[in-house]
């Protein structure tokens, strides 16, 4: 059996559409309709005439689509596929942090659980975060759940009091200063591209900062031909496609997130074939988490 031939024929046969992100197998992207950020992806589904998604990402990737398309639909071919970040953050922490600080606006990261997104008042994503926050009237805010990118946020906006929840990406933490100093000395001549996910002494080390979009975008337009890339390795399949002659490096193993590369063809094969890994959500739920997804199309 051709499993990519199958998971095609199934496809068609389901009316389904498969979207995959830029740090899934490289196999998994290319078998994708679509490749992308999360929210890009959920905008996809969102707008798509296909009535089942089956979202290679990690959970609260595939929960963002449901909450934009609640009529769908959606799969998440691997259902053990979390995101350690996201489930840092949990509603009764963040309820006394409410509590504490009555007059702060609540923004959360787009990587957070359902639960989380229904407590706030705006998401952001990494790319619409600034600008989003340019058009919030607020003095104080909480920022959740990623400590790395509220601290990139709050070093533009000094103006502003931020009380950060102490979250982070396993994955982009683990990058550490002395290994890109050896990479950035043997490759004298690379451009230095940086996720703000990254700790603050990565960040600081940026030729680009930006969102994996923008990274890659970044990397296209640039007339350097080599480059460091600190964010997750899967993004290197993507950039390696639009620019076939350029060389791209990431520090080693560890830019690899253990949970973004859990999906598999086999997977996405099964839950086309069963229906297996449906996403569910309460609607009161949903409609809360929604709103926060609404308010960050209305501010940006």
């Amino acid at each position: 059996m051709n499993l990519v031939d199958e998971i095609k024929n199934l496809k068609k046969e389901k009316n389904a559409l498969i979207l995959a992100h830029y740090y899934q197998r490289d196999e998994v992207q290319d078998i994708a309709d679509y490749v992308g950020d999360s929210y890009y992806l959920s905008k996809i589904a969102m707008n798509s005439p296909e009535q089942n998604i089956v979202f290679c990402g990690v959970k609260f990737m595939a929960e963002s689509a449901k909450i934009l398309s609640p009529n769908k639909k959606v799969y998440l071919p691997n259902s053990d596929a979390g995101c350690p970040m996201a489930d840092m953050a949990d509603v009764q922490s963040l309820a006394k942090l409410k509590d504490k600080h009555p007059n702060a606006l609540v923004v959360s990261y787009i990587n957070s659980n359902t639960d989380v997104k229904a407590l706030c008042d705006v998401c952001v994503t990494s790319s619409s975060a600034l600008n989003i926050m340019k058009n919030i009237p607020n003095e104080e805010i909480i920022f959740l759940p990623d400590k790395n990118l509220g601290e990139y946020i709050a070093e533009h906006f000094p103006n502003k009091k931020f009380y950060l929840w102490d979250g982070y990406c396993i994955t982009h933490k683990k990058v550490k200063k002395e290994t890109v100093q050896a990479l950035k000395d043997l490759r004298p001549l690379a451009e230095v591209l940086v996720h703000p996910e990254c700790e603050k002494e990565i960040r600081d080390m940026a030729d680009f900062l930006g969102s994996t979009g923008e990274i890659i975008d970044y990397s296209v337009r640039s007339p350097k031909d080599e480059f460091i890339v600190l964010t997750e390795s899967g993004v290197i399949h993507e950039m390696k496609k639009r620019s076939p002659h350029k060389k791209f490096y990431v520090p080693g193993t560890t830019m690899t997130c253990i949970n973004m590369k859990k999906t598999t063809l086999e997977d996405i094969y099964i839950t086309l074939k069963e229906e297996t890994n449906e996403i569910t959500l309460d609607e009161d739920v949903r409609m809360k988490a929604y709103t926060a997804l609404e308010n960050m199309h209305l501010l940006s």
